[in-house]
């Protein structure tokens, strides 16, 4: 990708790889702990940020771990909700090994499903990315008050006939392995996301070298290439399915896609809302799910969670939605 990318620029691929060696020499900063669960299901946990309020389940994708909505002290979408009235709790997948090979996307929605029942009371879930495709099926398995989606993909025909072919492609070539291992690895993965933007992938790390590895701005873009960069393996059936049943046939945005022993559908009987990055090169905003309650963010599709305007375009919109929202008892 590098020598496609700088074919016509040995100064930029010369700057490209300066600043890659100097992303992985710089010092990190030491990653705050993460909270104990307060329940599991097998390797999947729930973890309580803390609040004192109504309990908010947050749902993370499957791809890259989830401490980008804890990316640092400062940053932490999870950590100030948790002081907006909230208790805020996150599920954690854990890692799966090739013992989890069978286990689908309806099979995480009932893993999280089944942790949301130990809370007392319906809670509100936040999906992020594939973790609000996972929330909305996760709501047919156990009663919830409410839906924050952000940045969920449902129609993926909305990512476009390209990228979908570009991605069908990936995985006709990794599926076999993939097979053979139980799980898809999380290489695979950032390989295909690198294709969707090639030329932004090589910029970053243009950019870096030039970077001072111990300032502010530096720090920041180590702790979300670090998240990038890192992530658990899928499992096997998961992948598949989200490769083959979501990517290229589309079940859940035609109505098709089986969870469980049903179809997975939006329940329009709850309160439900959703936050769409305008700007958005992972999700693009036509795969949204199209709810009435739609909230068109100015940023991209990381940004809306941790760039400099995600507290007044997303943390403090979100807040509001889910404290004026009824609660079941």
């Amino acid at each position: 990708m590098l020598r496609s990318e700088t074919a016509g620029d040995p100064s930029r691929r010369a700057c490209a790889l300066a600043g890659l060696r100097a992303y992985q020499d710089a010092p990190r900063l030491p990653r705050a702990p993460l909270p104990q669960p307060v329940a599991r299901d097998g390797r999947i946990a729930l973890r309580d940020y803390g609040g004192t309020g109504r309990p908010v389940v947050v749902i993370p994708s499957l791809i890259n771990p989830p401490f980008v909505l804890d990316l640092s002290p400062g940053n932490s979408l999870l950590r100030w909700l948790a002081g907006q009235g909230l208790r805020v709790l996150l599920v954690d997948w854990g890692t799966p090994g090739s013992a989890d090979r069978a286990m689908d996307l309806g099979d995480h929605a009932q893993a999280a499903a089944r942790l949301c029942a130990t809370l007392g009371e319906p809670p509100l879930l936040v999906g992020y990315c594939l973790g609000g495709t996972i929330a909305l099926a996760t709501a047919g398995f156990v009663d919830v008050a409410g839906i924050a989606l952000i940045a969920t993909p449902w129609h993926f025909a909305g990512f476009g006939d390209a990228t979908r072919a570009t991605i069908a492609d990936q995985w006709t070539m990794a599926q076999p392995t993939a097979e053979r291992m139980g799980v898809v690895p999380m290489e695979f993965l950032q390989a295909m996301f690198w294709q969707l933007d090639p030329e932004r992938t090589v910029n970053k790390y243009v950019a870096f070298a030039n970077f001072d590895p111990a300032s502010a701005k530096a720090q920041a873009f180590l702790a979300l290439e670090d998240w990038a960069n890192a992530g658990a393996p899928l499992p096997y059936a998961a992948g598949r399915e989200m490769f083959d049943d979501l990517f290229d046939a589309d079940l859940p945005g035609s109505g098709r896609w089986r969870v469980g022993s049903g179809i997975a559908s939006v329940a329009h009987d709850l309160p439900m809302v959703e936050f769409v990055a305008q700007s958005d090169r992972i999700v693009p905003a036509a795969s949204a799910i199209g709810l009435p309650d739609r909230r068109i963010v100015p940023a991209g599709h990381v940004g809306m969670i941790v760039g400099s305007r995600g507290r007044s375009v997303l943390w403090e919109p979100l807040a509001r939605w889910l404290s004026d929202v009824p609660r079941i008892r």
